[in-house]
């Protein structure tokens, strides 16, 4: 087993103008809607004002376990497919150009919305919209049945990177290695039950916010300024412009989209009951499992979100394992703010 803790610093950020993103775009699947394959995806109108930058300008969709899933798709079809995951409050958009990166490496590039964001929707309106750990990993694993995709490399931050764990930890033989920004990210609602010092529960603001009936109505009402203040918070060194979050923000209006975040954090902290047919699973993750598969963790020297220290995560990992931590003013949406760093740690992990 090897293991090493790595700084790089990133200078300047890589901003890929239009030129970049444009070319080669056919062969990326970047410009044009593709129509489905043998796995049954359907195509889907492009998502997004039409004035914002885009990198991908059209979804494909497909039926997987209880979720129609949109998906954006990079790359050659039979290249080894890694699987980006994206968190809250942000949407696909944060790979827009890591992607295209990897796509271009020569990987095949899946990238979903998670449930209740963009073009993702319930088949069924019985349903219940569970936004607990366990079952956002469902989905993937799901996903990847109906792609006829029986094993990737998983990628992610924020609740990708907990969902890419999930899998990693629960169905490693799905999982060929991890890139996992702010590194082990399996809780527990027992975990949970234990008070933090101050300072940290104060990071946590909106979780209790979320916990009350006042959060709910709020959140409904104001999703756009919220997801901008926690963008702000939690990058606080990233000059985003608007039409860069507004890009992503067009996909909290997804009819879901309130319903499953307020129970993701309800469900947390023991306030919302999950689905007994997860029960068993969220015992497994009760106990954290050890993630045997090839991993990086990353970490940006700018996190503003609650996240934990490398040092105490490092023994969750017994595979081949080394940490990056990504200088220069990176934030909590470290694919977005630092994409080559981002998809040179996929590139390198998938040769572990």
């Amino acid at each position: 087993m090897s293991r090493k803790n790595e700084t790089i610093n990133q200078g300047r950020r890589r901003l890929f103008g239009a030129a970049t993103l444009t070319m080669g775009a056919a062969q990326l699947g970047l410009i044009n809607a593709t129509k489905g394959g043998s796995t049954g995806a359907k195509s889907s109108l492009p998502v997004g004002s039409s004035d914002a930058p885009r990198a991908f300008a059209a979804l494909k969709q497909i039926d997987a376990g209880v979720l129609d899933v949109g998906y954006a798709e990079v790359g050659p079809s039979n290249g080894l497919p890694v699987i980006l995951l994206h968190g809250w409050p942000y949407d696909i958009h944060a790979f827009a150009d890591a992607a295209p990166l990897l796509g271009s490496a020569g990987y095949r590039v899946i990238v979903p919305h998670l449930r209740g964001y963009g073009t993702t929707r319930f088949r069924s309106t019985d349903t219940m919209r569970n936004g607990q750990q366990s079952v956002v990993a469902v989905d993937i694993v799901a996903l990847m049945d109906a792609l006829k995709i029986p094993r990737a490399i998983f990628a992610g931050f924020d609740w990708g990177a907990r969902t890419a764990n999930i899998v990693a930890a629960l169905w490693p033989e799905r999982c060929k290695a991890l890139v996992s920004v702010s590194g082990y990210l399996i809780g527990s609602q027992q975990a949970n039950r234990g008070p933090l010092p101050p300072k940290a529960e104060l990071a946590w603001w909106y979780q209790f916010y979320f916990a009350t009936e006042r959060g709910r109505v709020g959140y409904e009402a104001n999703r756009h300024d919220f997801a901008k203040l926690i963008w702000q918070t939690a990058s606080p060194k990233w000059n985003f412009d608007d039409a860069t979050f507004e890009r992503s923000a067009e996909s909290l209006n997804n009819p879901d989209h309130v319903a499953i975040v307020i129970h993701n954090y309800r469900w947390r902290l023991g306030l919302a009951e999950g689905e007994a047919q997860y029960d068993n699973l969220e015992k497994r993750l009760a106990a954290t499992p050890v993630i045997t598969v090839p991993t990086i963790t990353m970490e940006g020297d700018a996190n503003g979100a609650p996240h934990p220290e490398p040092s105490g995560y490092a023994r969750k990992f017994s595979g081949r394992y080394a940490h990056r931590t990504i200088g220069g003013g990176i934030g909590h949406n470290l694919p977005q703010e630092a994409p080559k760093a981002f998809a040179d740690a996929v590139m390198d992990v998938a040769s572990y």
